[in-house]
Order: structure tokens, then sequence, then C-alpha cells
């Protein structure tokens, strides 16, 4: 990256450098120069990897004989091939005899403000009582586990005690209707759930236990469930398989054995929604995805030991086991939320920061143009001393968004560090990094470990032009396939150029090595030959004081081929007039050029998304021409979807 291009808006000072954990791994790898290690490291992703895991401290059982074996193909990497190692041995076990053991791990606030903090040694003994449970009621090694809780102590506690035992975490989001959780039971083939009572969200009681009784019905091979009491609602028990937590786990013993594993036996089965038919379950390995998430926290948001670290999500999304993982991996302590983060004022987020000393906040830029119109008024009653950066995931950033948090919020002195991967990838695939220059809204190179590059539609390498993100090497992180269904991993990854994965998302490198991601490429829109990324026009239409947030698809056209239609979502609604769509489809004009201006803007209430803040396009499209949307299941409000207008004719 050029040091002096004028877009750089902040700088590292010379002690954050030298105090960042990428300046202490450049030392030990003998490389002075970061941009060398990224080359280096993407051109040899096994010896990279065996840096790395000797800079984190990742202990194995039984050492590894080869780090990376790629004899089946790189669509199908074996990693640590021989090593057996438990990733609970390092997340708590080898922390029992150190200072560690004895500072905060976790540390917890409910909608209603109940707080509550668990040392590592606490965590522990909790995690061991659940192991306990577990084997008790004769889960074991392999079989799977769902996890159906909000953001409560227990499903961290749950999710350490499945892994501890070698059984698969199967993380649910806690928004679901009974249906998506059947369908990734059923795929599972899940012998238990634990779940809650009940859990609140903007003050309202989500029943989840109710909900859980619906899913399972029909589902014969789910054994056990195991209900925490958090709500205090009334619900029903099914005799012979349910179990109050309190009587299944509190009498059990505090030590437990941790199951003996090896590095690529199965941890985790995370479902990701398709465009159509079922989800995807991808599969992730006790060393695969806990190790790069670590990476990750460790070199992008440059987290240390001790320092508290919060990021707006729920456990059933990637950045939920996320946090867990590299906290805990890395000696620093969590911070879990459970409810909404604008409940019951827009300050919520801002109180918690104070009161609880965070020093990394997670977010996604829909949170923040959707906190944005509140102002900062809600933001400057509180004490954001503590607070050191941002780093955000999930969706592109529209100029006015980013400069709002970096400039009023974060005064122009806590860096924003942007990042972009998925679920399938274990983390992420593009970063900024907190020893380098940043530039607002865009990265400033690949992950470490990570051979990214931006292809055009031959399958050529292209600089300064939209195409698609790849990735020409495999990385430890990577999903190890699709559960169950092999060709469908290899048709969504690897077919279009040999040896290549495609991630799906439209990417722009420029000459001074910035990168930009401009949103899905399945959300492209194609008018008159020319491609062109949702997110163009929607930072067009979320520069005007009157919109909130935007979203744009593209429709059939008999000319063109496909046109523009916007949906916005304003301020006040009072305004959605004819004069307030001419000025803002002016705005689209000035910006991209009258070729490609809307012909339609249409104001609805909101956008459909996920709780975690993704807009789904590909659904409102479906909507609006009247197709089936697919997978609905991760909607935060279907609501939503129903109040897009069907198109007319």
């Amino acid at each position: 990256m050029d040091d002096e291009d004028d877009r750089v808006v902040w700088r590292p000072s010379e002690e954050q450098i030298a105090h960042a954990n990428v300046t202490a791994f450049l030392r030990q790898i003998g490389i002075s120069d970061y941009f060398e290690m990224i080359a280096q490291s993407a051109a040899d992703p096994a010896w990279y990897t065996d840096q790395l895991l000797k800079f984190l401290d990742i202990r194995f059982r039984k050492p590894y004989r080869t780090v990376l074996d790629l004899q089946d193909g790189i669509e199908w990497p074996r990693w640590c091939v021989g090593g057996e190692i438990n990733i609970i041995d390092n997340c708590l076990d080898k922390r029992m005899e150190t200072d560690t053991a004895d500072q905060p791990a976790l540390i917890w606030e409910g909608e209603n403000g109940n707080t509550r903090t668990l040392t590592y040694r606490q965590l522990n003994h909790l995690v061991n009582k659940t192991a306990n449970a577990l084997r008790k009621l004769g889960v074991k090694k392999g079989d799977a586990v769902g996890l159906f809780l909000p953001m409560v102590p227990e499903v961290v506690i749950a999710l350490l005690s499945i892994a501890k035992i070698g059984a698969v975490i199967l993380p649910l989001f806690s928004g679901y209707g009974a249906a998506a959780v059947r369908d990734r039971m059923a795929d599972a083939k899940a012998r238990a759930l634990f779940t809650v009572d009940g859990g609140y969200h903007n003050g309202r009681l989500n029943p989840l236990k109710e909900t859980a009784d619906q899913a399972l019905e029909p589902l014969g091979h789910v054994e056990h469930v195991i209900v925490a009491r958090y709500a205090e609602c009334s619900v029903t028990m099914r005799a012979g398989r349910d179990h109050w937590w309190h009587d299944l786990v509190d009498p059990q013993p505090d030590e437990a054995e941790t199951e003996n594993t090896s590095a690529e036996d199965l941890i985790m089965l995370i479902y990701t929604s398709g465009t159509t038919g079922k989800p995807k379950g991808t599969m992730h390995t006790h060393c695969g995805f806990p190790v790069k998430v670590t990476q990750d926290a460790a070199f992008n948001q440059d987290v240390h030991p001790g320092e508290v670290v919060y990021w707006i999500t729920d456990m059933g999304w990637m950045m939920g086991p996320w946090i867990v993982f590299s906290t805990l991996l890395l000696g620093a302590t969590m911070f879990i939320y459970s409810g909404s983060p604008t409940y019951p004022d827009m300050g919520r987020i801002w109180k918690m920061v104070e009161r609880h000393r965070i020093n990394m906040l997670g977010l996604s830029p829909t949170f923040v143009r959707a906190i944005r119109p509140h102002g900062t008024e809600p933001i400057r009653k509180y004490d954001l001393s503590s607070l050191r950066m941002f780093s955000s995931t999930g969706e592109p950033w529209t100029p006015e968004a980013w400069n709002w948090l970096f400039y009023e919020v974060g005064e122009g002195k806590r860096p924003i560090i942007n990042y972009t991967g998925g679920t399938e990838i274990g983390g992420g695939i593009l970063m900024d990094s907190p020893v380098l220059p940043i530039k607002p809204a865009s990265f400033a190179s690949p992950c470490p470990g990570i051979d990214a590059d931006v292809y055009d539609e031959d399958g050529k390498p292209v600089r300064g032009k939209v195409g698609e993100l790849v990735c020409k090497s495999p990385w430890i992180g990577m999903t190890r396939g699709f559960w169950n269904d092999r060709q469908r991993y290899l048709e969504t990854y690897w077919t279009r150029w040999p040896g290549v994965w495609v991630h799906g998302d439209w990417a722009r490198l420029d000459k001074t090595g910035t990168w930009e991601v401009l949103g899905r490429s399945d959300d492209t829109i194609k008018v008159a030959g020319k491609r062109l990324g949702p997110a163009e026009v929607e930072a067009a239409l979320d520069g005007h004081p009157s919109v909130v947030e935007s979203a744009a698809i593209g429709v059939p056209d008999k000319i063109k081929g496909s046109s523009v239609v916007c949906f916005a979502v304003l301020t006040d609604p009072e305004e959605g007039t004819e004069e307030l769509q001419s000025a803002l489809k002016q705005l689209v004009i000035e910006r991209l050029g009258k070729p490609l201006a809307p012909r339609e803007i249409i104001f609805i209430r909101k956008l459909p998304k996920t709780r975690n803040g993704k807009v789904m396009r590909r659904m409102i499209r479906a909507a609006h021409l009247k197709f089936d949307p697919g997978d609905t299941s991760a909607l935060e409000d279907p609501a939503a979807l129903a109040d897009i207008p069907p198109i007319s004719n």
C-alpha cells in the first residue's frame, strides 16, 4: 500500500506497530516487510501454517508429520496430518496452571441489564460439568449436538463442552423458526439439542423451547434436549427426552477428561443459507476453524491477552464461534450480549462499551447505517476511552457510513479494521491491518495465508477493474466440503476455473495495492452489457440525507437486458414523494451516468436482512419478480419480505 496515497486517513504510530502481534510474528520468521510475509504465506502455505501454529502456541497431543497434504487435490487438503489435538486443550486446559486461569474469560450482559463474569477456571469447571452431563446421556465422539440459544453464558459453555467430548457443534441462529431448526437438525442427524426456555429481543419474548418442540416433533433421532432457565417462562418438558440444565449439569463433577481427537476430526458443522434448495453444511475441524479465526483476531484485530472483545452477532453465525475460539486461544476476554443492540435506546452498545471497558467492537456496515440517522448524541453520553478500534464485516460500506463511524464516533483516531470472508472460509480473505495505513471502505491486503486475486471473465488476473474474487491455494480454515454433498461443494467453488476457489464476490485491486469488495457476484446487474455492482448504486442513494439504507436489484428489460430497481428506507416515511424519487435518480445519474439510472425507486418500511445485518438482495429480487425466494430462515423479520411489492406487468 502506498503510504503517501491521499486517500489514507489513519496511520499507526510507531508504538502501535512495535506492540502488534503481527510485528512479533515477523520477528519470529525473520522477515521485516509485511507484504513480503503476505506473499510468502500465499506462495508456501505449508511453511506459513507451520510457523503460525508455533506462534499461536497451538499444542498437539501427538505432533503432525506433515503440515499440508494435497494428494487428493487442492479442493480436499488435509492439514496437520498425523497430528492429534483437541482444541479445548488449548482454549482451557493449558490455562489452568497459569495466571490466566483467574482472569475473566467471559463477560455477559442481558437485555434486562443483568451481568455475569466467568474466569477461565470457572468456565473450565462449567465446561467439564456439561461434558460429564453429555457423556451421562450417552452422547459420544462424532455425534452432532445442536445449539439453539441466545447469547447467554450457557451457549458458550455448551459449545466448548461439545468439542471437549469430541462431538460436533451444530450452531443454530436463535431467531430461526421451527422449520429452519428442523432442516438443520435433520440433515446433521443430531442426537441432542441445547436450548433455553425463552429469550428476549427488543423487549419481546422469543419462545425458543416452544420453537424447538415444534422443530423436533418428527425427528426421532434427537434423543435429548437440555433446557437452561433464562426467561423464566412456562414450557412443556417431555418426559425422557427433556432435561433441565440445573438438574442435569449442576450435580456433575467439575473435572472431565478431554477426548482425544485427530487434527482433521470434525469439530463444527455450521450451515449457510443457499440461494435455492437446502442450506449448505460447512464442515470445520479441530485444527482448522479455531486456528484460522485466532490468526485473524491476532493479526487483523490485534487482540492481546486480557483485552475485552465484542462482536455484535449470534452463535448461529460464523462470528459467534469466531469470538469464542479466538479470545480463548489468545488469552483474551469475550463479551457477549443477549438482546437487541438498540434496546431500549440507541445508546445501548456505547453504554456497554463504557461499563465493561470493551477494547475492540465488531459490527456491520448495515448496523452503522441504521444508527447513523440518530446522530452522535446517544454516543457522547458514554466514556469510550477503552475502545481502541472497530472491526467490520458482512456488507460493503457506503462512504457516508464509514466516514461517520470513523470521524464522528471514532473521532478520527480509532481505526476501522475492514474484514471480509465467510463461513466457508473459516474467517477472512481480505483485511485491513493495525500496522498499515487505512483508506476508507477498503482492504489493505489479503489475510496471511490466503493467495487472493481478482479474475476477469476469462480467468485472467485483472487490475483496476471489477472481477471475481478468487483464492489460488488452500488455507487451514477452509471448509472440508459440504456435509453429505460433495458435488455441490465442488460446483459452488471449484468448477469455473481448475484449481481456483471462486468466492462469489466482486472485487477490485488497484495499482496501489488497495482492495475493494463490491458485493456478491450473483447480485450483479448487467445493464446494456455493463456489469454494475449493487453497492455502487446504493452508495449514491445512501448519500442523501433522507435515506437510511437502500438495496438495488436487476429486473429483466427487453432492450437493456436488465434495469435497475432500488428499494429505499427513509428517515421519515412521510418524505416518500415523487420529488424525492426524482432527486435520488439524479444522484445515481451524477455518480454512474444516465445509462445506469434506476428504472424505479420504491420506498419501503425496512430491508429484509439477517440479524447480523446482511441485506438479502436475492430475496428482495425474488419477491419483486414473484419468484420462490429460497431459504428464508435467516431473515430477522420475515414480514419485511412481505412488504416488497410485486413488479407491475
